[in-house]
């Protein structure tokens, strides 16, 4: 005999219905490009490599493949594209004549700073409308759900 299952309340409807919205809103910010600095306009996935290269450099591309959870073919292809764009510098490895280590320009280093600026402004801005008490609740969840979206994908 089937359990009949435990009604979803009003609560878990309306807490399902916000994590729909805020899914979706962050993927049309995920589609839209943003000029960080001098840059230019960049995809979101661009502006992600550079963060995932970061300020000190020096990473090989397998590494960037991994930070990124992408393949090293489509992590080749970003990283042509933001070479054109001046943006990153492929290296030989200095010891290992197959490692290719990636660098940020300055006009890459500009646009990850740029980047740091609008994370940052976001988060200040949220700040101001809310208590300590909860950006710190906020904070948890948000560690929560990053977990619960890397063990789950």
């Amino acid at each position: 005999m089937k359990k009949n299952p435990t009604p979803i309340t009003e609560q878990e409807q309306q807490g399902s219905r916000n994590l729909g919205r805020l899914i979706m809103q962050l993927r049309r910010l995920e589609r839209q490009p943003h000029t960080f600095g001098s840059a230019g306009p960049l995809t979101p996935s661009e502006i992600h490599t550079i963060t995932a290269i970061g300020p000190e450099g020096n990473v090989l591309m397998s590494e960037l493949a991994s930070r990124l959870g992408i393949t090293k073919g489509a992590v080749t292809q970003l990283i042509a594209r933001l070479e054109a764009k001046e943006l990153v510098v492929r290296s030989p490895h200095p010891h290992d004549a197959r490692g290719i280590v990636l660098s940020l320009t300055a006009l890459g280093q500009e646009a990850n700073a740029a980047h740091d600026r609008v994370h940052l402004g976001f988060y200040n801005q949220l700040r101001t409308q809310v208590s300590a008490q909860e950006i710190e609740i906020f904070e948890k969840c948000i560690d929560k759900l990053n977990d619960f979206l890397q063990q789950n994908h």
